[in-house]
């Protein structure tokens, strides 16, 4: 049998069916069909039982979060759950548990599972796709986004953690610390000499500007950190928040840059982002000083996407979106440059 890694996406998916058909036995279902939704990182499969129940399971990547990193993802999710803020509703296995480990000839490591209730709706939106020019219904989307996060934050500035949780951190560190989470994005083999000084000098201004900022619950708690519109999903119950894979420790401002980097050269950036912050602000304070942080986590965010790349160098969907977020990356760290 061939190597997991030297055959195609489609045969990936092939092997990744049959893992998920086997790690069914965890829940006690039996599927009539599993068909794939996504695959980037994670495997997101669509099930439906023979009594016709529908359920998303994930397959995530290996080595890229521990077992307590995961559990960890799940217990906020449910504590989301329960003060209203929508998210995929967790699904235990018969034994309680919330995560599973499970492994098949022909992939080479054990895979983490989980596995969600279904959710009936549609995406508030796609940036791959652009936002169009219907700015009330733009205005809408983005404050619905503000909200939620406003709300999500509130709720994690005050949560106690649970015994041995664990998570990442977007910090200083984490963003542009010696080993950033996503790696040393200013080492990125596809920059040119210019870009690669442009970015170092800008690292090196964010990296004092962060040193500076506290960390407090007021602006500093878990954050869900990829709040973009194709991770909303608008169903019955209201506006479900998808896709805690990147969630962590992080300022709320950096937050609110992920919801807009990708719009910022849209006409409807403007737009957008005073709806964001309107949103936001039915839930929680957001001061003029914290608006003024705005364009250093801009910045910062560009950078992670530097490093996604650096660490995914040999899939399809790095190397396709490797010159647009370089493009973006490098004009954000002009435009905060020219504005320090």
């Amino acid at each position: 049998m061939n190597s997991f890694y030297e055959i195609g996406p489609a045969q990936q998916c092939e092997r990744l069916q049959q893992l998920a058909q086997k790690a069914l036995r965890h829940w006690q279902l039996d599927a009539c069909s599993i068909e794939l939704i996504k695959y980037r990182e994670n495997a997101v499969f669509a099930v439906v039982t023979t009594t016709g129940v529908r359920y998303a399971l994930r397959i995530h990547r290996p080595e890229y979060h521990s077992d307590a990193a995961l559990r960890s993802e799940l217990q906020w999710m449910e504590a989301l759950n329960k003060v209203g803020v929508l998210v995929p509703e967790v699904i235990p296995t018969a034994a309680g548990e919330l995560l599973i480990t499970e492994q098949l000839e022909g992939i080479p490591e054990p895979r983490q599972l989980d596995l969600f209730a279904w959710i009936d709706g549609e995406q508030l939106g796609s940036v791959e796709h652009g936002l169009g020019d219907n700015a009330a219904q733009i205005s809408a989307l983005y404050f619905a986004i503000g909200e939620t996060a406003g709300r999500l934050h509130n709720q994690s500035s005050h949560w106690p953690l649970p015994e041995g949780f664990q998570r990442h951190a977007w910090d200083c560190d984490g963003l542009v610390g010696e080993q950033p989470f996503w790696g040393r994005f200013w080492e990125l083999e596809l920059l040119t000499s210019e870009q690669k000084a442009l970015i170092t000098e800008a690292r090196e201004k964010v990296r004092l500007r962060l040193q500076q900022l506290p960390r407090a619950p007021q602006n500093y708690s878990l954050i869900h950190a990829d709040f973009v519109p194709e991770n909303l999903m608008a169903d019955g119950a209201g506006v479900r928040l998808l896709d805690f894979d990147d969630a962590g420790f992080g300022w709320h401002m950096f937050e609110l840059a992920t919801a807009l980097y990708f719009i910022i050269e849209e006409n409807v950036y403007d737009v957008a982002k005073e709806a964001l912050f309107d949103g936001y602000r039915q839930h929680r304070h957001l001061s003029e000083g914290d608006l003024g942080l705005l364009e250093l986590f801009l910045t910062a965010r560009g950078f992670t996407y530097l490093g996604w790349i650096r660490s995914r160098q040999e899939t399809q969907t790095a190397q396709e979106l490797a010159p647009e977020l370089i493009r973006m990356a490098c004009q954000q760290a002009k435009r905060f440059l020219s504005q320090s």
